[in-house]
């Protein structure tokens, strides 16, 4: 069959409360231009973000029912662990509330002064959990991979040629560990292939350095690899991940993406010192080791979640329902990162709004005007998140590519909500011509996209 349909049925459902074109700008206008500000409430369709905003199975609600509580020993921390163990291959197992306590705990014992920590790409919260130690995150993606409109099957890759001369320029041991963010996130969802994986771990055996995978997404990445990479048609997304995980010495995970929770994460490692001193940190920044900042039931439901998401069926209709939406903004003319990546379309805003500098934020221009146009919340991925600015002169040093991130929540949306999206993001197209800048009033010292407010430029 041509119609690739939700391999799931709807038990229940959460009503969306409609605003006007009118209500919205003035909502914007108090959230200071920043759509983090905005209540939930108030909007219609939230694209803001796919982590912790899945649609949980009846599985996973039934296995939060049979969570056990205990503080050590729960028999539920047994069966994550048995299951993420399943997965990773790796030999310690520690459970975070998130994937950012993940990173808190493994960069703030091997981070530090002096420390470089290289990646295809960085997101958030990792670069900013590597620079509170004052270490330097480092992004070294491949060419291709900074060209939106060009495709190929791994833009996500990691380049392994740039990454050697790092290593010699720097020399080892000021390099803790390498990471691959798989997909990667802020190079717009692409897969990185197991090719690129098994030659980063090359140079890392070659050099004497730990890998690590950012695996918030290493099932939708297994999927990419299944369909686009030689020699793994045949293959099912278990033994593709096993042996993706196979090259690592350890992973960080935000189980509210690929776990399909709105809750958990883990630190996975092979390394008895260094997992001796992560479980450690855990106790004084999360809790016991057996549940760590997690409630058993929470542990049940990632479990759950870990089998469900390799679900071929589920995989599947999740990656064309994102290549779907990105196909109509193709068609209409709208420049997106192509081909479209496997939770998120990302717009292009340097092709979008050409006449709109990096330092007036043209991503942050279109996140507005898609809520104001349809109440369609996104988030802007450029030199507002990523920007920094030169010590000396003071001035803005923007990343390579502007972009809105259109983050699609797992089971949550259907068809039609997917088709009024595409309708609101063309409506603001045909009147890019009438969209301007916008210049900073506050920001924080650190993640300063959640909260920063904005005045809106003439």
């Amino acid at each position: 069959m041509k119609t690739i349909i939700e391999p799931f049925r709807i038990k229940s459902v959460e009503p969306i409360r409609f605003t006007s074109k009118e209500e919205r700008i003035k909502i914007l206008e108090n959230a200071g231009y920043n759509p983090f500000l905005i209540h939930a409430d108030d909007v219609l369709i939230d694209l803001l973000t796919d982590s912790g905003t899945s649609a949980m199975s009846a599985k996973q609600w039934a296995g939060m029912m049979d969570g056990d509580e205990s503080y050590a020993g729960s028999r539920s921390f047994y069966k994550f662990e048995e299951t993420v163990r399943k997965i990773t291959g790796d030999k310690y197992i520690i459970p975070t509330h998130q994937g950012r306590a993940a990173e808190k705990i493994l960069f703030f014992i091997v981070g530090g002064e002096g420390k470089f920590i290289p990646n295809n790409t960085h997101f958030d919260t990792t670069r900013a959990n590597i620079e509170f130690t004052n270490a330097e995150a480092v992004d070294l993606l491949v060419e291709i991979g900074k060209h939106p409109e060009q495709r190929a099957d791994f833009k996500g890759n990691m380049d392994v040629d740039a990454l050697e001369k790092f290593i010699i320029e720097k020399g080892s041991e000021n390099i803790p560990l390498v990471m691959i963010t798989i997909t990667n996130n802020s190079g717009g969802g692409q897969p990185v292939s197991m090719q690129n994986i098994r030659e980063v771990k090359q140079i890392c055996s070659k050099y004497g350095l730990p890998l690590f995978l950012d695996a918030c997404r290493f099932a939708e990445n297994a999927y990419f690899i299944k369909m686009r990479e030689k020699g793994y048609k045949d293959k099912s997304i278990p033994e593709i991940c096993r042996e993706m995980f196979s090259y690592a010495d350890g992973a960080t995970m935000s189980a509210k993406k690929d776990a399909l929770v709105n809750i958990g994460g883990f630190l996975s490692l092979n390394d008895d010192e260094l997992a001796m001193k992560c479980r450690n940190m855990l106790i004084v920044t999360e809790g016991f080791p057996t549940y760590g900042g997690l409630a058993g039931r929470d542990l049940e439901a990632v479990a759950q979640g870990l089998e469900e998401v390799m679900d071929e069926h589920y995989l599947q209709y999740r990656i064309r329902s994102t290549e779907y939406l990105g196909e109509k903004m193709i068609d209409a003319g709208i420049p997106i990162i192509e081909p479209p990546g496997g939770h998120a379309i990302y717009i292009d805003a340097k092709r979008f709004l050409p006449d709109v500098l990096p330092d007036k934020y043209p991503g942050q221009s279109i996140v507005c005007e898609l809520y104001i146009e349809g109440g369609v919340r996104a988030v802007e991925i450029g030199s507002l998140m990523f920007g920094k600015y030169d010590k000396k002169t003071g001035r803005l040093i923007s990343p390579p590519m502007e972009l809105v991130r259109l983050a699609i929540p797992r089971r949550v949306y259907t068809q039609s909500h997917i088709d009024y999206v595409a309708e609101v993001i063309i409506e603001v197209f045909k009147n890019r011509d009438k969209l301007s800048g916008y210049e900073i009033l506050y920001e924080a010292p650190i993640l300063r996209h959640f909260t920063a407010r904005f005045k809106k430029l003439s």
